[in-house]
């Protein structure tokens, strides 16, 4: 490689770097400035402002202002790290208690990472169409994967009398950004808690015959100073 060749390959490298910062950078203060001021109070000019950066700069990154959400939807996804169930999910093999936990896990990582990104999309879709269908394609991809993996079982597996939509909509009744932020935030439970408590009651609603362990209790004090049962 010649000297010259040499240069060419790393101002590419160094003007990609400085690109994914600078999306970096404008979807960090896209989060803090909707978090902190609303949806529809924040303008791309706000954003531009917060990031550092010019207003043709965001425009020219995201395409406009749903673009900034659907941003973020895709970094939280991100967060709950996909890889990882993804390998939790190979690794449980025939073991529908072992693929109850890792989907578990993974909306545990996914809320506890970016719940309040999911929940300022889900409340700004209210009055957005764009990001109300952003917030639905987000369930409805959720749901596709707890299909395909419930497909997978054998008969006999899910509990009598149920069918794979009925244990996808029981699925999606247990394991939600309300009853996280419930336990979380107003029972003080801890993270772990919650996951391993979505893997027991999803095994106990929706399989024939489970073995799980028991949820021990950690005596963690609530925010009204009770222990937790």
């Amino acid at each position: 490689m010649t000297a010259e060749a040499g240069r060419r390959r790393y101002e590419s490298l160094r003007r990609a770097a400085q690109a994914a910062e600078t999306r970096g950078e404008i979807a960090s203060a896209a989060r803090r400035l909707f978090l902190s001021r609303g949806w529809a109070a924040t303008t791309v000019r706000d954003v531009a402002r917060e990031a550092g950066v010019s207003v043709p700069t965001v425009y020219a990154v995201y395409g406009n202002k749903t673009g900034l959400i659907q941003a973020l939807v895709d970094a939280a996804n991100i967060a709950a790290d996909p890889p990882q169930s993804l390998a939790e999910l190979e690794g449980a093999g025939n073991d529908p208690v072992r693929q109850l936990a890792a989907m578990a896990g993974y909306d545990r990582r996914l809320f506890e990472r970016a719940g309040d990104v999911i929940a300022l999309v889900r409340e700004a879709g209210r009055t957005e169409p764009a990001l109300a269908t952003a917030y639905r394609d987000g369930r409805q991809q959720g749901d596709e994967t707890r299909i395909q993996v419930f497909s997978s079982w054998p008969v006999g597996v899910l509990r009598e009398g149920l069918d794979i939509r009925a244990a996808v909509d029981i699925y999606a009744a247990i394991c939600n950004i309300d009853v996280y932020t419930t336990l979380t935030d107003e029972r003080g439970w801890q993270p772990d808690q919650v996951e391993r408590w979505w893997t027991e009651a999803l095994a106990r609603e929706l399989l024939t015959t489970t073995k799980t362990t028991p949820l021990r209790p950690t005596g963690t004090a609530s925010k009204a100073g009770r222990a937790l049962p």
